[in-house]
Parts: C-alpha cells; sequence; structure tokens
C-alpha cells in the first residue's frame, strides 16, 4: 500500500471537491533525502521527466559535437514540445541537416498541442506527422546518436544500442539497478525507478558542475540549454516553460504523464521529483510550483506563480468558483525545508 499524502486539493466554495495525492522526494548533491512526503521508495515510471538523461549519450558520445548541434537541438533534445513552428522548424532543419525525413521517426504521429499547427493542417486537409509528436525532438537526437554509432533503423527497441546507451545513463544518475521499464508514448522504453532514485539523478544534474568528467560536462550543456531555451522544452501556456521564465535561470524543470514533474536546482545543488498518485497534471503543476517557492527560486507573488499556486478556478462565464491549493497538510511542512 502506497503511503502517500495530500499534497493539492481542489475547493468549489466551501466544500472541498477532490484531493490529489502523491510523493515528494528533494534530494541533495550527495544523493541523500534533504526532504521528502509520502513514499521515497516508490517504484515509477519517470515518463518525460527524465529525458535530459536520455539525451546524455548524444553528447557524451560525441555525436552532439560531430552534428554542431547548438543550445536549441539540446534543449528540444529534452523537450515535450506543442508542435509550434518554433518546436517543427528548427526540428526540420536538423532531420534535413542529417539527410533524413519523417518517416525515419519511430514516435508516431501525433495531433500537435498548438493551435496554429493544428487548425492549418485541419484547412489543408493533411495529418499529424511524427515531427507534431510533443518527443520529436528526443527522437531528433535519438536519430543523430544512432546515425553516428551506425545503428539499425528501429532505434527505438530496447535492445538496440541507442536505448542501451540511454539506459546506463539512467541507471548511472540514478545510481539504482532499475527493475523493468515500459513502452513510452513515443515508442520508446522508460525504464523504472524509484521516486528517491529519481531525486537523486536530477541532484546530479544539479551538482554537475562540482565535476569535471564527460558526463557531468554533459549534464551541464543539457541545463544551460534547457534555461536558454525554455519555450523549446515544452511551448506557451506550459508550466514548464511559464515557471522556469519566472523563475529567470534558477534552475529547470520537466514534467511527465501520469502526473510525474522534476526540478534540478544547481544553485542549491538539489534535485526533486514528485508524482500525483492519480496522474493528475494540474495537481502535479500546483505541487512543484509550490515547491519552486518554498525553495527560493520561484517568486510567491510573481503573476505566473498565481496560475499554479492557489489558483482561482472559474466557470464558463468567467465567474470565480473555487481554488486549486495545496494541502493544509502539506502547507506547513513546506515551510521548514
Amino acid at each position: 500500500m502506497l503511503n502517500s499524502v495530500p499534497l493539492v486539493e481542489l475547493w468549489r466554495g466551501p466544500v472541498r471537491e477532490s484531493t490529489h495525492l502523491g510523493s515528494v522526494v528533494i534530494c541533495d548533491d550527495t544523493g541523500q533525502i534533504h526532504h521528502s512526503w509520502g513514499d521515497p521508495d516508490r517504484i515509477i515510471l519517470p515518463r518525460s521527466s527524465c529525458k535530459m538523461i536520455q539525451a546524455l549519450p548524444l553528447l557524451t558520445s560525441g555525436a552532439a559535437d560531430n552534428n554542431g548541434l547548438k543550445n536549441e537541438q539540446l534543449a528540444l533534445a529534452c523537450a515535450s514540445h506543442n508542435g509550434a513552428d518554433i518546436h517543427l522548424a528548427p526540428i526540420t532543419k536538423w532531420l534535413e541537416t542529417l539527410g533524413l525525413k519523417d518517416e525515419d521517426f519511430r514516435c508516431g504521429p501525433q495531433k500537435p498541442k498548438d493551435s496554429t499547427t493544428r487548425h492549418a493542417l485541419l484547412r489543408t486537409g493533411q495529418p499529424a506527422c511524427q515531427i507534431h509528436n510533443n518527443c520529436s525532438g528526443k527522437h531528433a537526437g535519438f536519430l543523430t546518436l544512432n546515425q553516428y554509432l551506425g545503428g539499425h533503423p528501429n532505434y527505438e527497441t530496447v535492445d538496440h544500442p541507442v536505448q542501451k546507451a540511454a539506459f546506463e545513463a539512467f541507471e548511472m544518475t540514478t545510481d539504482e539497478t532499475s527493475t523493468g521499464f515500459g513502452i513510452d508514448g513515443c515508442s520508446a522504453p522508460n525504464h523504472s525507478c524509484s521516486l528517491q532514485g529519481l531525486a537523486r539523478a536530477m541532484a546530479w544534474f544539479a551538482s554537475a558542475e562540482d565535476r569535471s568528467d564527460s558526463a557531468s560536462q554533459a549534464a551541464v550543456r543539457l541545463v544551460n540549454a534547457m534555461n536558454a531555451h525554455p519555450a523549446l522544452v515544452a511551448g506557451e501556456g506550459r508550466a514548464c516553460t511559464q515557471l522556469m521564465r519566472a523563475m529567470g535561470g534558477s534552475g529547470v524543470i520537466k514534467t511527465g504523464a501520469e502526473g510525474v514533474f522534476t526540478a534540478i536546482l544547481p544553485q542549491q545543488r538539489l534535485g526533486i521529483a514528485l508524482k500525483i498518485d492519480d496522474g493528475t497534471t494540474r495537481a502535479s503543476d500546483a505541487a512543484i510550483a509550490a515547491l519552486l517557492v518554498h525553495l527560493g527560486v520561484l517568486a510567491p507573488d510573481h503573476p505566473t506563480t498565481q496560475m499554479y499556486v492557489n489558483a482561482p478556478q472559474r466557470n464558463w462565464r468567467g465567474i470565480t468558483t473555487g481554488r486549486l491549493g495545496i494541502s493544509p497538510t502539506f502547507l506547513p511542512q513546506l515551510a521548514q525545508i
């Protein structure tokens, strides 16, 4: 049985309508727990929250520098993007540089979240392509690594050299032996770890500047790329992009499906991993924002903060009907960080 705790609540008028349970772990640069709530040993699938780990072999192999990849491409390799033109144009150019086409992807087609792109497809009667998939930047990184290694086209399979390299990076950064994997929405394997292991990996990234090995140097480059291009990591209207902008370069954050969120805070040498039991994005967004506020990297009075912490809930007429806020049992514990 999970030892989860109440993290986020939705109130409609005087009635608490929903409660979101979950767990949070904050690790320091030694990999030890700095603070935790709920079950730090819970085994999870990080989903897209660990894309920066999956991108490490792109740099450590030499493939990124061999292809002259810049910060924009490195940020996109860690992204779960909206499929806006700012995402599609550089990925298209990236593919062309590799001499590859959309059919070389193995992520599958996905309707873009960006309304402008989506409406343009509808007007022209064109179907969504694989480049519109929110993971196409990660897969462009996989394709780059695969071309450099000379692997076979099915780079998404778990026994492929590309995925073996990503798995090695995953176990190295989490400092755990993974108990298994699931196939992610983009068809690549997503390996399991404990919540503490995921937070430990984020702390490893956060303290990478203290080390001189090639993997740590690669981690610094990925974090800097995400910090420099928050709009490429997600897109307009998304928590990752909006909160990173509001943080002003104090750290990077990455959402994952099913209520997972991670944060890398280099100034504090801290890493965060959280999981909402019911997989609700609204709850993971609120919880990560509250944590960032109490760790001093996000101003509590910033307009973006107010969109996620104690966010007003409005109906179709614009009437405020309630709020989404931090659980009163979790809030005082945050103050102790």
